[in-house]
């Protein structure tokens, strides 16, 4: 059995040096010329892979600053939304304008309506937020959630402002043309349409269009019964 391992290994040995003596080491034959050009090859290379690591860091110093002012960008886009849903802003886009004057028996008598009462607007806007008005001005007057339509002294005034001529324009603002439209038709059958006959007026409902602008809201608006909250107190 030793002598059987023994030539075993020895075998082994023999095939081993036989393999390495069949492939011989393959030496770099190439000549200074062409090894200059894979030299030059491989610094052109690495000068590229620095110019895109160059560029990665300057476009990761860009996002960061962008990411930065982004904050300020997104307060600043937040507050002009809430000034829109406000109606602090002029705001424009689909809707319709109802005309609101004096009947036609007033105007072959020579009659002079003079103004129209609180109660009567004021049904008027309920039925518009009713069928999908999103925003309203009468007669140049932006509404807003705090809105007072009242008589003052005999006059109807609203915000403060009064309604000294007639006719006057309400402008209306749907979602989309499709809402104008529907709100169009619904007014064209409202009871608070008709109740105007009551003092002698009419009100003309225009065809909707896909552009319409209502003012914004004239006055500051005074927040009462709110105070800022102060971080880590009770």
């Amino acid at each position: 059995m030793s002598f059987t391992l023994i030539t075993l290994i020895i075998g082994f040995m023999v095939a081993v040096q036989f393999q390495t003596v069949q492939e011989p080491v393959i030496r770099d034959t190439r000549d200074i010329w062409e090894l200059r050009e894979a030299i030059q090859n491989e610094n052109d290379a690495a000068r590229g892979l620095l110019q895109e690591l160059q560029s990665i860091n300057e476009k990761l110093e860009k996002y960061e600053t962008e990411r930065q002012t982004s904050q300020e960008q997104a307060l600043r886009e937040t507050l002009d939304e809430l000034k829109q849903e406000a109606g602090l802003l002029e705001k424009s886009g689909p809707g319709l304008v109802l005309t609101v004057e004096p009947s036609t028996e007033e105007l072959l008598l020579g009659t002079k309506v003079k103004s129209v009462s609180p109660e009567l607007l004021e049904r008027l806007v309920n039925e518009l937020n009713r069928y999908g008005a999103k925003d309203i001005s009468i007669d140049g007057h932006r509404l807003i959630n705090t809105t007072v339509i009242r008589d003052i002294n005999g006059e109807t005034k609203i915000d403060g402002y009064p309604i000294n001529s007639i006719p006057f324009e309400v402008r209306v603002l749907t979602l989309d043309l499709g809402k104008a439209e529907d709100l169009y038709n619904r007014m064209q059958v409202s009871r608070a349409i008709e109740d105007f006959f009551i003092d002698n007026l009419r009100v003309n409902i225009g065809a909707p269009v896909e552009s319409l602008t209502v003012p914004a809201y004239r006055d500051t608006i005074r927040v009462r019964h709110m105070e800022p909250v102060i971080e880590g107190g009770s």
